[in-house]
């Protein structure tokens, strides 16, 4: 390191001087010589570093261009100089069988694409029809009586319109001819005795609780 250099000078008669001289430094040479040798050690691990990052590189630079060279210039004469060229062009016998087996996987693969396609285009599909509702079966199997109702919605009767009977009510109209029986008329909450009544014509007001029709007024 660097230090101060340290000169006695003892003589006979000043000896107790010199001691005094010795013992005693200068604290700001001392902070000095201490900032001094930091920095030095500091710059020592700096080189010492870049040393060992630029001679690895340096080392396969000059490979890498000797390399160059040498198959610039003399790589194609020790090649003619080594012998028969067509036997260093021949192919293994692995090398020629895996070749083989990948052109064979090659074919497979492009026939199947090829059949995939033909199935493809060859297919038609067709949509499902919609489900059957079937729950006036249900129905129908519970009240053998009553018909399944019609695809167009149930039907309402038309009333049937005449010349009012004098007894108050009237006869129910004749059931239509078909096969289907005919559907039972509600009865009304107001009639006599349970007795259903038929439908009055319309502006007229039916007879209710037994009442009888009203007079016809007569020409005088």
């Amino acid at each position: 390191g660097v230090y101060p250099e340290k000169s006695t000078d003892q003589t006979n008669g000043e000896g107790e001087g010199g001691n005094e001289g010795t013992s005693s430094m200068d604290p700001m040479l001392e902070r000095q010589v201490e900032t001094i040798r930091n920095l030095v050690d500091s710059y020592m691990k700096i080189v010492t570093k870049t040393t060992r990052d630029l001679v690895p590189k340096t080392i396969m630079l000059l490979i890498i261009n000797n390399v160059k060279d040498f198959i610039n210039g003399e790589l194609l004469a020790h090649l003619y100089a080594s012998g028969d060229q067509s036997q260093m062009m021949e192919e293994s016998p692995e090398e020629a069988l895996k070749r083989e087996e990948m052109l064979r996987m090659y074919h497979a693969c492009k026939e199947a694409l090829r059949i995939i396609g033909d199935v493809s285009m060859a297919t038609v599909s067709t949509p499902v029809p919609p489900p059957v509702k079937n729950d006036w079966l249900a129905s129908q199997l519970d009240n053998p009586r009553l018909s399944p109702p019609s695809p167009g919605g149930p039907r309402r009767g038309v009333p049937m319109q005449g010349p009012p009977s004098t007894g108050g009510s009237r006869a129910p109209p004749a059931p239509p001819a078909s096969g289907r029986p005919a559907p039972a008329i509600p009865s009304r909450p107001g009639s006599e005795m349970g007795q259903r009544m038929p439908p009055m014509p319309p502006g007229r007001p039916g007879s209710q609780g037994g009442l009888p029709p009203p007079l016809i007024p007569s020409r005088r």
